[in-house]
C-alpha cells in the first residue's frame, strides 16, 4: 500500500507544479521573468513552488 500512496502523492505534487507553471505562463509578468520562474519550478520544484507562492505575481 505504500507505493500506491507514494504514487498518489507524486501525482498530486506533479499537478500542483504544472498548475503553477500554467499560472506563471498566463501571468502579466515580463517574458524573462516568466522564463526564470518556469525554469526554477522545473529544476527546483519544492523550493520553486514555495518561492513562487511567496514572491510570485499576485492577483
Amino acid at each position: 500500500m505504500g507505493i500506491e500512496i507514494g504514487g498518489l502523492l507524486g501525482l498530486i505534487w506533479l499537478i500542483i507544479v504544472i498548475w503553477a507553471i500554467v499560472k506563471v505562463a498566463k501571468s502579466g509578468a515580463g517574458g524573462v521573468a516568466k522564463l526564470v520562474w518556469i525554469l526554477v519550478l522545473l529544476f527546483f520544484p519544492l523550493v520553486g513552488l514555495i518561492a513562487w507562492f511567496l514572491f510570485g505575481p499576485k492577483g
